[in-house]
């Protein structure tokens, strides 16, 4: 939503300024000097970059209209499932989840947290970390050492797509000079014209260069700047399953494993321990 209005705050201030100085609108409608800087700055995009990070980024720019993944009861559904986990290995032994973990879209276990249970890279991720604990690994330091690593493998990725769309920001004020440079090699074809039809000509290619330094500060470079503030704050989804293991590895009770993961959120995405505390006392009995 808030993206949105921006976007039309953007247009109303530009084209309400230009019009409130006496402009008129019929210059500014250049429909091939958009296609140009921008069909060439997407084409450009796809050229510079493997179509993993095309089709992230464009993944990328669809997602700023609805924001993070992750809302705020994510969390606290989160944190309550490490509980839960934490919990029935306290109990019972790592070896009680070997059948959960080795096929989690149908565990008993993670079912009653639907957000969770249905995101496959996470549910993957944290699995894969249980999957170490049944195999006999308790040491928290290479453990934390492995999910760094881990980490960084996705950050790469993300920093990958931010990059390319940064990039394809910046290309739209040389293509708008490109455009520009042709609108006047289009005016000096018709330099025994009229001055009102020079003027026309010299206007449109002068668009050319308005449109494309537009697109970038006024749009896309926005776009990417969103982009990358969405992925920084959804990799606190996983930083929160790291926190809540090592803690766990680290021989704490489920209720400090799950304390630990609850202060690794930012503050807006932070549930009050009386709200965990409260979320975790509804929890059904432990699946085994």
């Amino acid at each position: 939503m808030f993206v949105i209005i921006g976007i039309l705050a953007v247009i109303g201030c530009v084209i309400g300024s230009y019009m409130a100085m006496g402009g008129k609108l019929g210059v500014l409608n250049q429909p091939f000097e958009f296609t140009l800087i921008f069909g060439a700055g997407a084409s450009a995009f796809i050229i510079a970059n493997p179509i993993r990070v095309v089709k992230g980024g464009l993944g990328r720019l669809g997602g700023i209209f609805k924001g993070p993944k992750y809302k705020k009861a994510d969390y606290l559904e989160l944190l309550t499932m490490q509980y839960q986990v934490f919990k029935l290995i306290k109990q019972k032994g790592a070896l009680a989840v070997e059948q959960h973990i080795e096929n989690p879209h149908d565990s008993k276990l993670f079912e009653p947290f639907p957000k969770f249970h249905h995101d496959h890279h996470a549910i993957e991720f944290f699995c894969d970390y249980l999957r170490l604990m049944t195999l006999g690994t308790d040491n928290p330091h290479e453990v934390e050492a492995l999910i760094d690593s881990d980490l960084e493998t996705h950050h790469v990725h993300d920093h990958q797509v931010a990059h390319a769309l940064t990039g394809m920001a910046e290309s739209f004020p040389a293509l708008g000079i490109v455009a520009a440079v042709l609108g006047v090699i289009k005016t000096m074809g018709s330099i025994n014209e009229p001055p009102e039809v020079l003027g026309k000509l010299i206007g449109g290619a002068l668009v050319g260069t308005f449109l494309g330094i537009l697109l970038c500060y006024g749009f896309f470079a926005p776009f990417a700047s969103n982009a990358k503030a969405i992925m920084e704050e959804e990799a606190t989804y996983f930083n929160c399953m790291k926190a809540g293991i090592l803690a766990h590895l680290a021989g704490y009770a489920p209720a400090v494993s799950t304390e630990f993961a609850r202060k690794s959120l930012a503050p807006h995405n932070r549930p009050t321990f009386a709200e965990v505390e409260t979320a975790v006392e509804s929890l059904p009995p432990v699946a085994v």
